[in-house]
């Protein structure tokens, strides 16, 4: 095969350039996703390819170590329309294109969580992950796209470790749940969890309590099937909303973000929950605007009321320092593209640098072997017999030092030079 014309392609969208409304058209289910890997393979047959589907992004990556195999952006979107039944013409302004190192270093970025829309995001990379290895238990993918997702790997655990980006919290759940919380508990396993309300914010906090090790999650909210929802998708219980303050009394932690415009617990609602927990340490979370509780509640003895504001602080002073850590990752990401690139286009190299010596050997070594033929007689010593074997050694290595390393530069370049085609027709080596 003809290595040296490897095809990269991407396109997608994100949160970047379009709404939510349209991404959620987009998206695949696990389900849907193998059903289109299996379409892609039929249509595509020469071409490997992964489907990266998260709530955020749909991205469809695409390779083929010959360029006319790969389908370019306009087959591409036809078939992403197809596959969810939308108009092609209503994907054309909606999806990114990427290619070659383009492809690299945004799938690079995607994995490091700095394309996200929470940079550092910890669930992004095994998102990126689970999207390879399902394309690959479907068969969808090859040498290519293997190198390329487990340089996204590498490339990804060494931002992580080399800067503080994932370890700077930004939003505000997950300030309240990695930082507030273990000051106060050591673990969650065993603490008895009040969440009320369940929107967008209710299910992100879910999930770091989930990952934080809690296991006993009350949901209130003034919709009981909405939190029923919530407790299916992310585990916990649904509780209706008139027995909140029942289950206050037996809360370790409650974390609240309502829309309403009022509190939704009052002082005077709250005095008969804490008589009856007689002072027993109580951690609030209240991350509604307006707030959910009355600031007078942590007045209370045990009591300790956390508003946005104590954590928006919190989280603004990681976003500086997330912002300041930036430019150190986006040299890791550039650095590790170009060394990237670099071998995938030095694997082109290697068939014609093989080619070409053996080429030189056989040439050397019938010439070789016909001089000597002459030259048989008692004057012509093992030695001498040796010495002539060197010099046609190095005849052919300094011959062809020069165009290797032509050779080697121009794939560094990406092939700009057309060199390796050149060697081709030049010295007749065939694909």
């Amino acid at each position: 095969m003809k290595v040296d014309q490897v095809k990269l392609e991407m396109i997608g969208c994100s949160h970047k350039n379009v709404a939510v409304q349209f991404r959620e058209r987009l998206a695949f289910s696990p389900a849907e996703c193998t059903v289109a890997l299996e379409q892609f393979r039929e249509r595509f047959p020469n071409t490997e390819v992964v489907l990266l589907s998260t709530c955020n992004r749909v991205e469809l990556y695409v390779a083929a170590p010959d360029a006319g195999d790969c389908p370019g952006p306009g087959q591409l979107i036809q078939f992403l329309a197809a596959a969810r039944e939308i108009p092609p013409e209503s994907l054309l302004d909606r999806l990114i294109h990427r290619t070659s190192g383009e492809v690299v270093s945004h799938l690079f970025r995607v994995t490091s969580a700095m394309d996200s829309l929470v940079v550092g995001e910890a669930q992004i990379p095994a998102q990126v992950k689970q999207a390879y290895e399902h394309a690959t238990a479907a068969g969808t993918t090859g040498p290519l796209l293997h190198a390329t997702f487990q340089a996204a790997s590498r490339v990804a655990k060494r931002v992580q470790h080399e800067t503080s980006i994932h370890r700077r919290r930004v939003s505000i759940p997950s300030v309240a749940v990695g930082e507030v919380v273990p000051e106060f508990f050591e673990t969650l396993a065993d603490k008895k969890i009040l969440l009320i309300g369940a929107g967008e914010m209710g299910g992100e906090t879910l999930r770091y309590l989930r990952d934080a090790g809690a296991k006993q999650i009350a949901i209130v909210n003034r919709s009981k099937a909405r939190g029923e929802e919530l407790a299916t998708l992310y585990g916990g219980s649904s509780v209706a909303w008139e027995d909140r303050l029942t289950q206050m009394v037996h809360a370790d932690l409650i974390v609240s973000m309502t829309g309403s415009s009022e509190p939704v617990v009052t002082l005077a609602e709250f005095r008969p929950v804490h008589a009856a927990r007689y002072e027993r340490l109580m951690l609030i979370l209240d991350l509604a605007v307006p707030r959910d509780f009355a600031a007078e509640i942590g007045d209370l003895p045990g009591v300790y009321l956390y508003s946005i504001d104590d954590l928006q602080a919190s989280a603004d002073r990681n976003r500086r320092e997330r912002e300041r850590e930036w430019p150190r990752a986006q040299r890791i990401i550039d650095e590790e593209t170009a060394l990237f690139m670099s071998h995938l286009q030095a694997r082109s190299t290697g068939p014609v640098i093989r080619q070409l010596r053996e080429l030189a050997e056989s040439i050397k070594e019938a010439e070789l072997q016909r001089l000597m033929n002459r030259l048989q007689g008692p004057q012509l010593s093992e030695q001498h017999e040796a010495e002539i074997a060197q010099s046609f050694e190095r005849l052919v290595n300094k011959l062809l030092h020069s165009p290797l390393t032509s050779l080697r530069d121009d794939a560094a370049s990406g092939h700009r030079q057309g060199l390796l085609d050149a060697l081709r027709r030049l010295f007749q080596l065939g694909d």
